[in-house]
Order: C-alpha cells, then structure tokens, then sequence
C-alpha cells in the first residue's frame, strides 16, 4: 500500500525574491475558515502581489488570491517580540513580503521575511547572472 506523499510546500513567492533583497525569515501561522483551507490544501493559492501589514498590532496578511476570489485579508498569528520587531524594520524603510506557504502538516503556515527593495539595475544584474549561470553567454 503507498502512502499519499503531501508536499510541504503549498505555494512559493518566486516574485519576491526577484523583487527583494531578503533579510530574516518568520513562520506565522493564519487565521481561516474552512473553506478557506480546502482551498489552500488544493492548490488553489496566489501569493504573486500580496503583502503583509501591521495594523493596530497585529500581522495582515493582503491581496491574497484564493480560487475564483479575487483579494482577501487574511489575520497572521506571532508573538507580540515577533511584530515588534518587524516593525522596528518597517520603519527603517523595509517591507514585510511573503515568501511562501506550507501546508504539508496540520497546520497551514506562512513564511514571511522582511526584504528591501531591488533597483532596476539589481534586477537586470540577476537576469545576467542567471542566463551565464545556463550557459546562455559564453
């Protein structure tokens, strides 16, 4: 008898890492519903242009795409250190980004990291970097 093999990874944010220099990871967990989380565990996510919030001191997570729903808010779950740390980031000028969403175990969780922006130049240093990497340039 095989066993059902269930990947960790629900969903990856491959955008922001193109996007953003990355600094420290956080995993946090969410508050959903039920049908929120058949959703999440059918692979039915986006985290392409969503991004996290600090409001009245809790962690929001904005702009996430769920099925046919076009935005949803979703409340994160950290200690109260965890979001005071992230905003003592934000306020040097950095931004709270997704990076991806694990679903493998019980719980659903989301790794966030606090990242800074990518000039145009950055960017276009990582595409070069990467096609020599395939062998495109020689």
């Amino acid at each position: 008898m095989k066993k059902k093999v269930i990947s960790d990874n629900v969903t990856v944010n491959r955008k922001a890492r193109f996007d953003y220099i990355l600094g420290d990871e956080l995993t946090v967990g969410m508050v959903l519903s039920g049908p929120e989380v058949r959703l999440i565990r059918d692979h039915h996510v986006q985290l392409k242009g969503s991004f996290v919030t600090i409001r009245n001191g809790e962690l929001w997570l904005n702009n996430l795409t769920l099925g046919a729903e076009v935005a949803r808010n979703i409340k994160l779950l950290a200690t109260k250190k965890q979001i005071f740390s992230l905003e003592r980031e934000k306020v040097i000028g950095s931004t709270i980004v997704p990076v991806k969403l694990l679903g493998g175990s019980r719980h659903i969780k989301l790794v966030i990291a606090v990242g800074k922006g990518k000039k145009k130049y950055d960017k276009r240093e990582a595409i070069k970097k990467r096609d020599i990497e395939r062998g495109r340039y020689a």
